[in-house]
C-alpha cells in the first residue's frame, strides 16, 4: 500500500506536459493517454510511460484507485498520442500475478524516470526489480493493445 504521496508539482508537470503534446512535438518517450471520465464522459488525459515487455505494452499506476486508473477501468480503451501520432488503444488490468510481478520487474529498467515516483509514494525503498515485483500487488498494471 502507497504510504507517501505524489510531489506537489506533478500536476502542473503533467498539465504542462499535456499542452505542450496538443501543440503537437513528441515529448521524449512520454505520451498522453486520453480516456473518457466515466460519470461525465469527458476526455481526461494524462502522461504515461509505457514499457515493453515479452513484445507487449503495458502502462503501471502507482495509485491503483487514484483517478486516472479508475478511468481506464471504467473506459477500456482511449486514445495514446505522442506527437501528432495517435492511435486508439484497448486497455485491459492485468490480474495474473505472474504477468503482473514479471512487468513490474522489468519496470526500473524500462522506466528508469519513474523510479523516483515509487519510492515517493514508499512503494519501494531503492528501485531494484525484486522490490518491484513485491509490490506488484499495490499497483494498476494495463496492457496496452491496439484496438
Amino acid at each position: 500500500m502507497a504510504t507517501g504521496t505524489l510531489p506537489g508539482w506533478l500536476r502542473p508537470a503533467n498539465r504542462l506536459v499535456r499542452g505542450v503534446a496538443r501543440l503537437g512535438p513528441p515529448l521524449g518517450t512520454i505520451p498522453v493517454l486520453t480516456v473518457p471520465g466515466p460519470v461525465s464522459g469527458t476526455p481526461r488525459s494524462t502522461p504515461v510511460s509505457p514499457l515493453t515487455v515479452g513484445g507487449r505494452r503495458y502502462v503501471v499506476a502507482g495509485l491503483p484507485h487514484g483517478d486516472w486508473a479508475r478511468n481506464v477501468r471504467a473506459a477500456g480503451s482511449g486514445e495514446l498520442a505522442k506527437g501528432r501520432r495517435r492511435g486508439t488503444v484497448a486497455l485491459r488490468e492485468v490480474t495474473d500475478p505472474t504477468e503482473r510481478r514479471t512487468v513490474m520487474r522489468a519496470f526500473p529498467t524500462e522506466v528508469p524516470g519513474g523510479v523516483f515516483f515509487f519510492v515517493r509514494l514508499g512503494l519501494v525503498a531503492e528501485g531494484t526489480p525484486e522490490e518491484y515485483a513485491a509490490a506488484s500487488d499495490e499497483v494498476a498494471v494495463f496492457e496496452l493493445s491496439p484496438a
